[in-house]
């Protein structure tokens, strides 16, 4: 829907401009009049109309724009439309980023949650075990509490989770622009193809593609040609006048009395001088406030590319460490199991090594979500990914 509006934007804008550009062309209107069906008297002066006249006129006005006044009406008009398909770009970049974090984090979502139903079906055996141990008198009460505990703990983790996932399939149908619904699934997170290295060494270049930094750097062209528009509004309009028509007090004898006239228009401020100053004041404002959100665009988009970067690099070194850590956790599980079974060790060392080992792959879920989701928002940050030229851009002149 936010795409849906911004296209609406766009196409208001674009009759805009149609509506400036318009004053380049002479404006032309047509005035009737018949006061009355029959015949009137009243004071009759040939040729031209009057109230008790039957009349049709022409008129026809065309500004010379001799400060221009129009043409930067028109360059304002121009940068206006667009900043707006900027703004559309950059609306369907952050959908386009929004919908695939969205899809990772619901596939973390999916995985963690098969972390956690393992891990509880692991638990209910680790109780069986412990209920039949206790039986037999071979563990206290607080051994097989313990193991109830910790199976308990993780069937609340399985209900917290697919209470994550659904709401996390509510917020991907509304940035498709549905009604809630369940989300087909594809490649499991594990499976996801990672892109290629980041190449070092970006081109600062890259960070024109971005439809921020365009849609700023035409507003600011929009603010500097309405400056022109206020500075033009100080000087006298000339016009260029003409007035064309047929008039008569009788409606039969219409078409012979014709009348016309030509001339030059000149109209300027006078007692609103002050005024006119004021509003050039203001446009000079609006314009120095857009140079500021310019600069302030393009500080934030080189603070969104070094933290895209930073996060792709590091997520690859912390997925990589912590999926060490998970086999070296399996391997002690497993030992410390086959002790419990036997007899050589305490619950305690079952209990801690499940533990870590179900926090530990948690953990490495929800990184290689984070490897995905960092690449996701360097395009993002880059306007649109790192390969190819950037796109041609538009001039308001």
């Amino acid at each position: 829907k936010d795409l849906q509006r911004a296209v609406a934007n766009v196409e208001e804008f674009q009759a805009r401009l149609s509506t400036a550009r318009m004053e380049f062309v002479p404006g032309a209107s047509m005035d009737v009049n018949a006061p009355a069906f029959g015949r009137l008297k009243g004071t009759r002066i040939p040729g031209f109309p009057t109230p008790f006249s039957y009349s049709a006129q022409g008129h026809l006005s065309w500004e010379l724009d001799f400060w221009g006044r129009v043409r930067r009406s028109n360059e304002a008009a121009l940068a206006d439309l667009l900043a707006r398909e900027e703004n559309q770009r950059a609306v369907i970049l952050q959908l386009v980023a929004g919908v695939a974090q969205a899809y990772f984090e619901l596939r973390q979502l999916d995985l963690q949650l098969e972390i956690a139903r393992r891990t509880l079906q692991s638990w209910e055996e680790s109780v069986r075990i412990a209920q039949a141990r206790l039986r037999q008198g071979m563990i206290p009460r607080l051994d097989a509490d313990q193991f109830e505990a910790e199976r308990a703990n993780a069937a609340a983790r399985i209900a917290e989770l697919e209470r994550q996932m659904i709401q996390k399939e509510n917020e991907i149908s509304v940035l498709l622009g549905r009604n809630p619904i369940q989300i087909p699934r594809g490649r499991a997170l594990t499976e996801q193809v990672m892109p290629p290295e980041v190449p070092a060494g970006l081109p600062s270049v890259l960070l024109q593609r971005r439809p921020d930094i365009l849609q700023s750097e035409q507003q600011l062209a929009a603010a500097t040609a309405r400056i022109g528009v206020a500075k033009a509004e100080r000087f006298p309009q000339i016009t260029l006048t003409g007035l064309l028509g047929v008039a008569s007090p009788q409606l039969s004898s219409l078409g012979s009395s014709e009348f016309g006239v030509a001339g030059l228009g000149l109209a300027g401020p006078l007692l609103n001088a002050q005024t006119l100053g004021f509003q050039q004041q203001a446009a000079e404002a609006q314009a120095r406030q857009a140079l500021a959100q310019y600069q302030q665009t393009i500080l934030v988009a080189f603070k969104e590319v070094e933290d895209a970067l930073v996060a792709v690099r590091t997520a690859r070194e912390q997925s990589q460490a912590q999926e060490a850590q998970v086999v070296a956790l399996r391997s002690a599980l497993h030992l410390a199991d086959l002790r419990y079974k036997g007899g050589l060790s305490n619950y305690l060392d079952v209990l801690t090594a499940k533990q870590s080992l179900f926090n530990a792959e948690l953990s490495l879920a929800s990184t290689r979500r984070l490897q995905l989701v960092s690449i996701v928002q360097l395009y993002r940050a880059l306007g649109g990914g790192w390969n190819g030229p950037p796109p041609s851009r538009p001039t308001a002149g």
